[in-house]
């Protein structure tokens, strides 16, 4: 009986070293620049500035064999052109960026593609999801991995009808899309992975959209929805996110927000000073929950670590670090 209890014992043990919780807040690690840290030298700066949480974006085994011990949680992304591979049997990809780095580095949850969207030039990945999805969970339970390792996707507010305010109104545009999605996740108990960005609602209708409202800095209420009442932008769109998982079938999904930051530059209103408000009051508000979910943290993720400076698209977009390539704090922030 004696052996039998030291197994159990110890099952749990390395159970609640996988889902111990670290704090609310982790940042994003993106690569697109040619002047950034190395791997090791990143790393490190997380685990100097108590950061406990990294996204990546794809498998870097450098990256993976630098966070071994470090203690820090990690989503690990599939990118969207790797999806076709793992259509059917993904067991080689997980022998190949988990297996040899799981438990030592805490592989949390697997990002099965990002932002993909039937109405964008990622259209043609829609199909591939859900049984990459699928796949790799497969994969996982051949190794007795899929209770410690989440699968789940990482998908964004576009992908909302138009008319989903207030948040009570959000619903998926395209549930043939994302039902098949929700439902995996309510039946693998794995949570959607949502990047939210209050920025570029902000950017698009600065009309009907105050700039307090999106920096968390309002001084009332801005959004009543039935007994909700919503004094930022940020939580709006999280529990607009919620309701449309509750009307896709996934009552008890969980959010977790992948990737929510502020440019410094390049862009409307993309300043030091709102980037440091945003990023400040961010990790205060997630504590707090929503109005939807009071009291139950919000897991996030910042993006992102550093500003990228051969990252495509608007000229913002290269401005979104919380840190500078040369490891400067770009803000004084309490991760």
């Amino acid at each position: 009986m004696s052996g039998i209890f030291s197994l159990v014992f110890l099952f749990f043990v390395a159970m609640s070293a996988v889902t111990t919780s670290q704090g609310s807040v982790g940042v994003c690690n993106g690569r697109f620049g040619n002047n950034l840290p190395s791997e090791q030298e990143t790393v490190d700066l997380y685990k100097a500035n108590g950061i406990k949480r990294m996204r990546l974006y794809a498998p870097s085994q450098k990256t993976l064999e630098a966070l071994k011990g470090s203690n820090i949680e990690l989503i690990l992304d599939v990118p969207n052109v790797d999806l076709q591979s793992l259509q059917s049997d993904a067991t080689s990809w997980v022998q190949t960026n988990v297996r040899p780095y799981f438990p030592a580095t805490r592989i949390r949850y697997i990002a099965v593609g990002n932002e993909v969207d039937p109405d964008k030039e990622t259209s043609r990945y829609v199909k591939l999801v859900h049984p990459a999805m699928e796949s790799i969970y497969r994969a996982l339970t051949v190794f007795n991995l899929q209770d410690q390792i989440k699968v789940s996707t990482a998908t964004y507010s576009a992908l909302l009808t138009a008319d989903s305010f207030p948040p009570s109104k959000s619903a998926f545009k395209d549930t043939s899309f994302m039902g098949p999605i929700v439902g995996f996740l309510a039946r693998t108990r794995a949570p959607l992975l949502v990047n939210i960005y209050p920025y570029f609602a902000y950017k698009s209708d600065t009309t009907n959209i105050q700039l307090p409202y999106a920096l968390f800095t309002a001084s009332q209420i801005v959004v009543q929805d039935n007994p909700y009442g919503y004094r930022n932008l940020f939580t709006a769109m999280v529990d607009g996110m919620y309701y449309a998982v509750e009307k896709a079938g996934g009552a008890g999904v969980e959010i977790v927000v992948s990737e929510s930051g502020w440019p410094s530059a390049g862009g409307v209103a993309a300043t030091v000073e709102n980037g440091k408000t945003y990023y400040t009051n961010l990790i205060s508000e997630v504590k707090k929950g929503t109005p939807k979910k009071p009291g139950k943290e919000v897991e996030t993720y910042l993006f992102a670590m550093f500003d990228e400076n051969t990252k495509g698209g608007e000229p913002s977009e290269q401005h979104f670090g919380v840190f500078f390539p040369d490891k400067q704090k770009k803000y004084q922030l309490n991760f």
